[in-house]
């Protein structure tokens, strides 16, 4: 700013230009039919007062890591996770794989990580825009004994008894995920983000569909995937600098170390 500040200043103007742009806005409003009418002619006002000039997309395509990576910062306990994208393995996501991994994250994520491990939390989740199937722990004392366990989990499902009841129950937890109480401020913004996203009725009622019908031969048949994440996904752990370099001791200098936060 002290040498440059023609440069600074042009930069500036530059990322207002970007952000401030009637064509490249989203507009977001959640009201009642009443409150809507008196409040539309201020907004188009607003509208019309804003720069109306061409945008560009700019596509974000960031360059993912293909290591597995220790973050160190002083702390006696660890944030382990391990993930893989399985859509970019050939997977096509269904609703089944919701109550998968209800199931599993219950069953076996947290009976081995959680009660058996110690760790404060630990689950899976599969984000059904992304891809991304993952594992992760919370405040937890393990490294190298949570990534086995969450490598078990394929074996685990292959050798799983579910019953007529366990499926039920796990079905209508996934029901409850999707359809839950919102008041109108997380109405608005659910259909913001379906609006984003390409969401539609049609797309949702499939997936309930999918969920309902899921069978425990769904369920099992979800090990071949996990297999896939046991064997191609990374891991990133963020901990103390001791668990990972004991876990690099016990690897082969497997963990890529940073330094994210210096002990005192």
């Amino acid at each position: 700013m002290d040498n440059d500040w023609p440069g600074v200043l042009a930069a500036l103007e530059g990322i207002r230009r970007a952000l401030i742009a009637r064509r490249a806005m989203l507009w977001n409003v959640t009201l009642d039919e009443t409150s809507w009418a008196q409040f539309a002619p201020r907004l188009a006002q607003l509208q019309a007062a804003l720069p109306d000039a061409a945008v560009e997309a700019a596509p974000w395509s960031p360059p993912l890591s293909a290591l597995d990576e220790g973050l160190t910062m002083p702390s006696p306990v660890n944030y382990v996770a391990k993930g893989e994208d399985i859509r970019r393995l050939g997977y096509e996501p269904r609703g089944s794989i919701s109550v998968m991994t209800n199931y599993l994250r219950m069953n076996w994520v947290h009976e081995r990580v959680r009660v058996q491990g110690g760790a404060y939390g630990g689950g899976c989740s599969f984000d059904r825009q992304s891809g991304v199937f993952s594992f992760s722990s919370y405040r937890d004392p393990n490294l190298l004994r949570t990534i086995e366990s969450y490598d078990g989990s394929a074996q685990f499902l292959r050798e799983a008894h579910i019953g007529d009841d366990e499926l039920t129950k796990n079905i209508i937890g996934v029901v409850g995920q999707l359809d839950f109480y919102q008041l109108p401020d997380a109405k608005g913004y659910t259909s913001m983000l379906r609006h984003l996203l390409g969401e539609t009725d049609e797309t949702l009622q499939q997936w309930r569909d999918e969920v309902l019908s899921t069978t425990a031969a769904d369920i099992k048949g979800y090990a071949d995937w996990l297999e896939q994440v046991e064997r191609q996904g990374k891991v990133v752990v963020l901990g103390s600098p001791e668990a990972i370099d004991a876990a690099n001791a016990a690897r082969g200098g497997w963990l890529r170390v940073t330094p994210v936060m210096a002990g005192r």
